[in-house]
């Protein structure tokens, strides 16, 4: 008979939990250039934000832009490595899927791009 995997699940602590979060960022950060790459223009978009003197609606926006670009990069990058440890052989379901992933990171890079002109391109010509 064969076990239902629901009977030797471990329950996780909440403190586990996080820490296997955070272990996700870190992996993240550390191994993904993508994840670095967006986290060096965040940083740039925040200098930008402060200098401007956003309206607290703007730094909305531009959170939400930053989080969700970081968040669906890393749902690329955990879509990546599922598909690979599944197969190494290529697949066209696999490619497909690969590129889904990797079609949602640009579709919303390029919105996220819009926000930030929309908000700092007026401001910009202002200083000007």
């Amino acid at each position: 008979m064969i076990m239902d995997l629901k009977d030797n699940k471990r329950i996780y602590t909440y403190s586990e939990t996080f820490k296997f979060a955070l272990e996700g960022i870190r992996v993240s950060i550390l191994k993904e250039k993508n994840i670095r790459f967006h986290l060096l223009f965040s940083v740039i978009v925040i200098v930008l934000a402060i200098i401007f003197n956003l309206t607290q609606t703007e730094w909305l926006f531009i959170l939400i832009a930053i989080a969700g670009m970081i968040v669906v990069e890393m749902i690329n990058t955990a879509i990546e490595r599922v598909v690979d440890l599944v197969t190494d052989q290529y697949h066209p379901l696999a490619g497909q899927a690969k590129d889904i992933a990797a079609g949602a990171v640009l579709i919303y890079a390029i919105f996220s791009v819009i926000i930030g002109m929309i908000i700092f391109i007026p401001k910009i010509l202002m200083f000007l």
